[in-house]
């Protein structure tokens, strides 16, 4: 009686130890080089860096202080003056002329190793023309038009007062274009409230 018979033995293929420890390896340092190329290929954002500023920064200063020029002349040819081809430099020297005051302010935000905005402040004493006792004064601020919106102008904003506080002003004053909304709204979410009006008429204007 012939009984059932079993199928041939499989041969069976063993990989050794080493071997496999070998491959799992080289799997994930394959999978180490793409997170690595993924990373790179990712741009990470520079945050600008507040700092107070140098004689090697007033060339920018000068560019971005014309800026501010034509934009308030824009908004009243009439009241603001216009810029001419030596308003960067001439602000930019004026602004140097201030830098070693002891009560005047220059900050300018640096990004990527670029000046991108600049304020101009200074703590006063009591002013009878404008009825008010001492304050800090913000006369200048302003950010290069392609780095606005990313909050640049409320750092500096924030750095001026601060730095303003540490020298003593109990109050904060600025002046603003009647058009420059944008400005407004910046100078409003940082506490300050409307105060004083200025308003202009030229020789032959409507009495």
């Amino acid at each position: 009686m012939r009984g059932t018979e079993l199928p041939p033995p499989v041969a069976l293929t063993t990989v050794p130890l080493a071997d496999s420890h070998r491959r799992l390896v080289t799997s994930r340092a394959r999978f180490r080089l793409l997170e690595l190329d993924s990373a790179r290929s990712l741009t990470i954002p520079t945050a600008p860096v507040i700092r107070p500023a140098t004689r090697a920064d007033l060339p920018a200063i000068g560019r971005l202080a014309a800026l501010l020029v034509r934009l308030h002349h824009e908004l009243d040819p009439a009241r603001f003056i216009a810029a001419t081809p030596e308003t960067a430099s001439g602000y930019g020297a004026y602004i140097g002329s201030q830098l070693t005051k002891p009560d005047i302010i220059v900050l300018v935000a640096e990004l990527d190793e670029q000046v991108v905005g600049y304020t101009f402040a200074g703590v006063e004493g009591f002013d009878y023309m404008s009825l008010r006792g001492p304050a800090g004064v913000l006369h200048d601020i302003v950010v290069d038009p392609g780095h606005r919106g990313q909050g640049i102008g409320r750092m500096l904003l924030d750095a001026t007062v601060a730095e303003l506080t540490t020298r003593g002003a109990p109050r904060f004053v600025l002046w603003t274009g009647e058009g420059n909304e944008s400005a407004q709204r910046l100078f409003a979410s940082a506490g300050f409230r409307r105060t004083m009006i200025e308003m202009t008429r030229e020789i032959g204007g409507t009495q």
